[in-house]
């Protein structure tokens, strides 16, 4: 059956619109909700993104706005453009609205910490999603398995690769959890092949714009690179355009995150694959879970959401 661009169904996301987010469960997870008053209605959740820049986030996002509406919550949205101290500020906003619930994608899963413990606090409860913080009290992580999904991109490429060759690893944003998880679950992998070399390894940020100097670059000092993986989508189109210019035929590359410019150049056979994470999925479930919490419900500690390879054999 053949796969289209968007990896989570109409019906799946009605499904589960209608009955609520069904990985939660009575009595194991927190008491924030009873600090700040449950409540039925009138439920304010705010999401803190850490840039609308790229495409999955404004995805996640749009799973937020579609939960929130179902379940007549107000959701106030603030952008950090990718830069930490934007959004410990954005945070110190959305605590002065007293918003019931706070949704936070980390820009640095460090530099959030004080913004988390503000939240702390205040009352207000915390949910982190895709992107971990390293201190806080968090009621709640939203997330597929990064490390996992580097292992996916690594078991695919040493297959490709017939286990022998150099490959450049395009790191995401330093201070990240996921450049941290990814890389370290295709480091741990790929080195169980010998004969593949980890040729270069440098930040590009997350930006597609990045990755393709970055690439560019790379491409100029290592002439005999087999395969590229990049800790998202974006950086992986721009090493893919970097590798066209070049006339570097034959690069594998592979990406991490599904999104929908990423999976047409799957399909279209230049992109050799990505990481399905559905982040329209986890923008569902984090809103659902805000308001399970406002209302005093418990929640899981970690909801997980489930990864998928993307390649071309999906199509058919």
């Amino acid at each position: 059956m053949k796969k289209t661009t968007k990896l989570v169904s109409i019906g799946m996301i009605t499904a589960l619109l209608l009955a609520g987010c069904s990985t939660t469960a009575p009595g194991s997870g927190n008491k924030e909700a009873e600090q700040s008053g449950a409540k039925t209605e009138g439920i304010k959740i705010g999401l803190a993104v850490s840039t609308q820049s790229n495409p999955f986030f404004v995805t996640l996002k749009e799973g937020a706005q579609t939960a929130a509406a179902a379940g007549s919550a107000e959701l106030i949205t603030v952008d950090a453009q990718d830069d930490a101290a934007k959004q410990a500020s954005s945070i110190e906003d959305l605590i002065q609205q007293k918003v019931d619930v706070i949704i936070i994608n980390p820009t640095d899963s460090a530099a959030i910490v004080p913004a988390v413990e503000s939240a702390n606090a205040a009352g207000i409860p915390v949910i982190t999603v895709d992107r971990t913080s390293d201190g806080g009290k968090v009621t709640t992580h939203i997330a597929s398995d990064n490390k996992a999904g580097g292992v996916l991109a690594a078991k695919f490429l040493a297959e490709q690769l017939g286990g022998a060759g150099k490959v450049v690893e395009l790191e995401g944003i330093p201070g990240s959890s996921a450049a941290r998880e990814r890389g370290a679950g295709f480091n741990e992998e790929i080195a169980k092949t010998s004969g593949i070399q980890i040729a270069a390894k440098q930040p590009a940020d997350f930006d597609r714009a990045k990755g393709l100097t970055v690439m560019e670059n790379i491409l100029q000092g290592n002439k005999d690179i087999k395969a590229v993986f990049a800790h998202n989508d974006e950086m992986a189109l721009g090493a893919l355009k970097a590798i066209e210019a070049a006339g570097a035929a034959g690069i594998l590359v592979v990406g991490f995150d599904a999104t929908d410019d990423a999976v047409k150049e799957v399909f279209a056979g230049k992109l050799s694959a990505t990481v399905a994470q559905k982040p329209d999925m986890m923008g569902i479930l984090a809103v659902q879970t805000a308001i399970k919490i406002a209302k005093g419900e418990t929640v899981e500690a970690s909801i997980p959401v489930e990864l998928e390879l993307i390649t071309k054999d999906s199509a058919k």
